[in-house]
């Protein structure tokens, strides 16, 4: 069994690579990352935070991955969160695009075909309470915090990609400038300051939605006790804390 923090990415490779065998990692809890610059008064183990998306709302306007980009400096062609165009054909094709270009607006559908119904999506990392991310880190640095978010140490990620590979939700990247594991963090810098995410905060139709469950009468908790919502890939096991509220049955 090797502590996470007895050595450093070159040498986690060598030792990797030295043999067949199985490298043990062993993490005690992992305290929210310095650069969180949180409030004096924040403490992490009086919030659980968790995400829903309106998606009878979304519009598809893509302020959410433009303001996400601008918060975190994200690199060009990779995204923390982005939004999905679905289109239903007469035959009932499902046709899926992303709104992927630089200024991040969808490109008009191609001439012809018979579209019977078209909606929006938006995605992002689940912040799952049993992430299968974190499960496969071998150096523990992908992480749940006491606040019921996601996160990665940059400082002992290796940038190995297996939890890119792992997560249901294709919600991970190596990021290409620091060769490490990115993803959204639902803007922990400024939750733990009393702010929104940045998508939430852009959103012109409210679509997005950030709130506390351990606060019974909060937006969030009052949503999910009145509406009906659903979870992507709940088969996963994962229990994702993403809500989606109105999600067609195509959506995948």
């Amino acid at each position: 069994m090797t502590d996470c923090k007895s050595f450093n990415r070159r040498e986690f490779i060598e030792l990797v690579g030295a043999g067949s065998g199985l490298l043990l990692v062993a993490c005690g809890p992992v305290p929210p990352p310095p650069g969180a610059q949180a409030k004096d008064d924040y403490d992490w183990t009086k919030h659980y935070w968790a995400y829903a998306v309106d998606t009878a709302k979304c519009i598809g306007c893509c302020a959410c991955m433009r303001a996400c980009r601008a918060e975190n400096d994200v690199p060009e062609q990779y995204f923390r969160t982005w939004v999905e165009r679905y289109r239903i054909m007469a035959g009932g094709e499902v046709h899926v695009d992303v709104a992927a270009k630089d200024d991040h607006v969808f490109e008009k559908p191609a001439e012809g075909g018979d579209v019977v119904k078209a909606f929006f999506v938006p995605k992002l990392c689940n912040h799952c309470e049993k992430s299968v991310c974190n499960q496969v880190c071998p150096v523990g640095a992908a992480y749940n915090t006491k606040d019921g978010v996601v996160l990665v140490d940059r400082k002992h990620c290796i940038g190995c990609g297996y939890c890119v590979q792992a997560c249901p939700y294709g919600s991970r990247y190596i990021h290409p400038q620091l060769h490490v594991a990115d993803k959204c963090t639902l803007c922990y810098h400024r939750i733990t300051k009393g702010m929104l995410p940045a998508c939430v905060h852009a959103c012109p139709t409210g679509a997005r939605i950030f709130g506390d469950l351990k606060d019974p009468k909060g937006e969030l908790s009052t949503i999910l006790n009145q509406r009906r919502f659903r979870l992507l890939k709940p088969e996963m096991g994962t229990h994702p804390k993403c809500y989606y509220l109105g999600l067609d049955r195509e959506v995948v």
